[in-house]
């Protein structure tokens, strides 16, 4: 079993960048694949990025192709997400995601959730 927590959201402006962080507790971080998911109002949630077990793979949705990077450290436990180049529609409850079983990264979706940080970015 892992817990995840996520911080580094928050409010910035079209064009500006974050980075969000997911801390993992437990020994068997890197048995997981990790990925980042997103809500926005009213839509369904949705895979923005996920990394392979070792972080030699990454995997991105359309809409943030070239302006989101994801990595990891096993060391430290800790997935990353660098947001860069925001827009609007980047607005959403972020969610960090653990899946010990992912066949391919593109379609992980594990059981183990973080509690959501919200990132809005304004125009």
């Amino acid at each position: 079993q892992v817990q995840l927590v996520e911080s580094g959201g928050g409010l910035v402006q079209a064009g500006g960048s974050l980075r969000l962080s997911c801390a993992a507790s437990g020994r068997t971080f890197s048995s997981y694949t990790m990925g980042w998911f997103r809500q926005a109002p009213g839509k369904e949630r949705e895979l923005v990025a996920a990394i392979s077990r070792s972080g030699s793979t990454t995997y991105y949705g359309d809409s943030v192709k070239g302006r989101f990077t994801i990595s990891r450290d096993n060391a430290k436990n800790t997935v990353y997400l660098q947001m860069n180049s925001l827009k609007p529609e980047d607005t959403a409850v972020y969610y960090c995601n653990a899946d010990r079983s992912a066949i391919t990264i593109a379609t992980m979706k594990g059981d183990y959730w973080g509690q959501g940080t919200q990132v809005t970015v304004s125009s």
